[in-house]
């Protein structure tokens, strides 16, 4: 069997009601959707995941995660922790349709700088779009059950940072400021913003 090596973020960045996540619609669907994921007009599936790829000859995981992030979304991020690997094994559905025993090391990023969905037009076959969506409707709406358990993850570690004051996180439903202080949810953006810039 053949085995694949991957790595893949979870970006998330601050807003005024808690946190955003960054996902992709991929071009092709996988054959292993869960029945989460919905239909749009034409009955079709909507397929949303995590941005992942391949571990370049020599590249780290966690680069390669934050490569393929920027590659998949137009985003930048820096990376705060591990979350997971995940494991499957699936189906070639092109080409010599082998199995394939495939390991997906995810990382929790924090957003930096970019505009979702500015990729370049070469990535269009593999990515039909990149978008933010609420970290609270991930699990919801993220096609793969494996993915769904690294929001799981992600939240967890976001919840226990934050009650730290831990400065590379950021801030919790608009109320936990970057180094533990206290702000209105009105003025969490602002706050937020001020601290990244110095």
């Amino acid at each position: 069997m053949l085995r694949e090596i991957s790595a893949g973020g979870v970006v998330v960045r601050p807003v005024a009601n808690g946190w955003e996540l960054a996902v992709i619609e991929p071009q092709r669907a996988e054959a292993n959707v869960s029945r989460s994921a919905k239909s749009d007009k034409k009955g079709h599936k909507q397929v949303l995941a995590l941005p992942k790829g391949l571990v370049d000859p020599g590249e780290k995981a966690e680069e390669a995660a934050l490569r393929e992030v920027r590659e998949e979304t137009g985003i930048s991020a820096t990376a705060l922790a591990k979350l997971t690997d995940i494991k499957y094994v699936y189906v070639r559905t092109w080409g010599d349709g082998q199995r394939v025993f495939k390991i997906v090391s995810f990382y929790l990023l924090r957003y930096d700088s970019g505009t979702i969905d500015e990729i370049a037009p070469e990535m269009r076959v593999e990515v039909k779009r990149a978008l933010w969506i609420a970290l609270e409707e991930a699990e919801r709406r993220l096609a793969y059950r494996g993915e769904k358990e690294v929001i799981r993850l992600a939240k967890k570690y976001l919840e226990s940072h934050a009650e730290d004051g831990d400065r590379d996180v950021g801030w919790v439903d608009g109320a936990i400021c970057a180094g533990g202080g206290v702000v209105g949810r009105d003025h969490a953006n602002t706050a937020y913003r001020d601290w990244r810039a110095g």
